[in-house]
């Protein structure tokens, strides 16, 4: 069981029990801020799906209004004119063998990877080192695309890729705890809205069951479940 300090617990007992309004929650994460350095915001929540069922599989990607505050470290899997393509775009690692063979010896210096369709079966050899980090290109995620720019230029602006885990969450940055109020409920409001949008049809009763909405380092804030589905 964690452990948690004296500021931790300070800042908890001033989180009522009760249901939250976006915009009061990241208000009162702000004021409850304690750390030196600038946290990211989260929400995590819950969904009403079984995600052991592939129809019931929930994942999509979102551009915040307001970015997230922090440069993205994007790298390239692709060849010849798509190549400049992308170091034009501002990708900070381009290539194809090399770069594989460079991650499969242990580098992972790099937060978003893109490829081209043609570079997928070298992509491929990558499941194991990429896919527990949530890194592996994806069609359903506009990160296998021949346009690379796009993808590019989503991501550095501040594009969220989210995916439920297997008890059913979905945890989703949506800035830093430095952002105005306003804008962290703008990025919330757009992060509910896509997986609202991304609501799969086998899903039956109650699809968005609770939301919270945290700080690195602070407690979390249950959000008014009809708020939320109200932004969703």
């Amino acid at each position: 069981m964690a452990r948690h300090g004296k500021k931790y617990l300070a800042a908890v007992k001033q989180v009522e029990a009760r249901p939250y309004q976006l915009l009061e929650a990241v208000t009162q994460v702000k004021k409850l801020k304690y750390s030196k350095f600038d946290e990211s915001v989260d929400i995590a929540l819950v969904l009403g799906v079984d995600p052991r069922h592939a129809d019931q599989m929930v994942r999509g990607t979102v551009l915040l209004p307001h970015g997230l505050g922090k440069t993205t470290r994007v790298l390239v899997f692709a060849t010849g004119e798509k190549m400049k393509e992308a170091e034009a775009a501002g990708a900070d690692y381009v290539g194809g063998a090399d770069l594989s063979q460079k991650i499969l010896d242990g580098w992972t210096d790099f937060e978003a990877v893109v490829a081209t369709p043609d570079m997928m079966r070298e992509v491929g050899k990558l499941g194991k080192v990429l896919g527990p980090r949530g890194l592996m290109p994806n069609p359903k995620a506009g990160t296998v695309t021949p346009d690379v720019t796009k993808a590019i230029k989503e991501i550095k602006a501040g594009r969220v890729e989210f995916r439920v885990d297997k008890q059913g969450v979905i945890h989703a940055p949506a800035g830093r705890v430095s952002f105005p109020a306003e804008h962290l409920a703008a990025n919330l409001t757009a992060i509910l809205s896509a997986i609202n949008r991304a609501k799969p049809a086998a899903s039956k009763g109650v699809y968005l069951k609770a939301a919270y909405v945290s700080s690195t380092m602070g407690p979390s804030f249950h959000i008014d479940p009809s708020e939320a589905r109200d932004a969703a």
